[in-house]
């Protein structure tokens, strides 16, 4: 366990195992659709995002429904800081120096992020969003994990999956912590160089 986050392995049935797969599939391409606008429009601030597409979201990706909307423009805004803010990165805006931004795209694999309006904790029951409804199920929390929701401030809820098997991470921090860039580059997301062809 990370200094500042809590990772828990779900015990799912393989019907939420699939509820939860069609859940990232979709959210990976409202994700995605998302790239051709940050690509034109250079913006990839969060609220100034929100702006941008939150209505064409909720228009294109209907089931998600509102709170999720959200969820994916923060998911493109902080994966967009990655790529392009990242002193690491082969696409950093200094790299690039003016010239045309490439194309984000978000695999099958990419993560879910979740906020307190789509994910809830009490008492060890967890209950989350899914395109088909509410998943619940019980988790077992050690006394560490509980310190951490006692006393520190929950700044991200990210759902991965890894060989099958689906996990939580909660992350905890200030909001000056949220806006650090790291040099981690995820490997669910694919850039697009802009004379690249993609074929399917």
């Amino acid at each position: 366990m990370k200094k500042n986050s809590v990772e828990l392995q779900l015990n799912l049935t393989a019907e939420q195992k699939l509820r939860l797969a069609r859940l990232q599939s979709v959210f990976a391409q409202a994700c995605s659709s998302l790239g051709p606008l940050v690509q034109e429009t250079r913006c990839w601030n969060r609220v100034a995002l929100h702006h941008l597409a939150y209505r064409r979201l909720r228009t294109d990706f209907t089931e998600l429904g509102s709170q999720m909307a959200c969820n994916v423009i923060y998911s493109v805004s902080r994966s967009a800081r990655l790529v392009y803010q990242s002193r690491n990165s082969p696409w950093n805006l200094e790299r690039l120096a003016g010239r045309k931004l490439p194309l984000l795209q978000f695999a099958d694999s990419a993560p879910v992020y979740f906020d307190r309006h789509t994910l809830s904790l009490r008492d060890g029951r967890l209950s989350m969003f899914t395109l088909d409804g509410r998943i619940k199920f019980d988790i077992e929390l050690s006394e560490a994990h509980l310190r951490h929701f006692q006393e520190s401030k929950l700044r991200e809820i990210v759902l991965g999956r890894d060989k099958g098997e689906y996990f939580l991470t909660f992350q905890f921090g200030d909001a000056e912590s949220a806006t650090e860039v790291s040099d981690d580059f995820p490997q669910y997301i694919l850039v697009v160089e802009p004379d690249a062809v993609v074929t399917a």
